[in-house]
């Protein structure tokens, strides 16, 4: 039994795809913050310790065929956080939140080019107060308690 599954493709690698970034072969030009999330909301989400998150301005970014479904709550911060999965599998694609006006979070895991991923090397951690004890930082990002 085969599922149809939303991806962001970032590259021609995955043409066809029902979820895509508008100018795939220029994506992390337009990147704003590249990094792990150790936020409670972000452990639920991902059913993990983390999320791996991209930031892209919301206008370089377009569902192009088919439509995710959303889910809507309160973030730690307070503020409100929304959750797009696909409607037949249940991956979570994206996020939007109340504190970046104008962007969309990508969770890097849902990178069709496997060297997609290679190039979202971490920038950033976010909510290092969250990071679970065995997992060390990332020596060469800039850690951030909260956001």
């Amino acid at each position: 039994m085969s599922q149809t599954r939303i991806r962001v493709s970032w590259g021609p690698y995955n043409e066809g795809k029902k979820l895509k970034h508008v100018d795939p072969v220029s994506t992390l030009t337009y990147t704003y913050i590249q990094g792990p999330c150790y936020c409670l909301s972000c452990r639920k989400i991902s059913g993990s310790t983390n999320t791996l998150n991209l930031l892209l301005p919301e206008d370089k970014f377009k569902v192009i065929a088919g439509s995710a479904k959303n889910w809507t709550g309160t973030h730690e911060s307070g503020k409100k956080l929304t959750v797009y999965f696909c409607g037949d599998c249940g991956t979570t694609i994206y996020k939007t939140h109340e504190l970046f006006p104008g962007m969309v979070v990508i969770l890097a895991g849902t990178l069709d080019d496997p060297q997609g991923l290679e190039q979202a090397k971490p920038m950033v951690e976010l909510f290092s107060k969250h990071r679970v004890s065995w997992l060390p930082g990332l020596s060469w990002t800039e850690q951030k308690e909260e956001f």
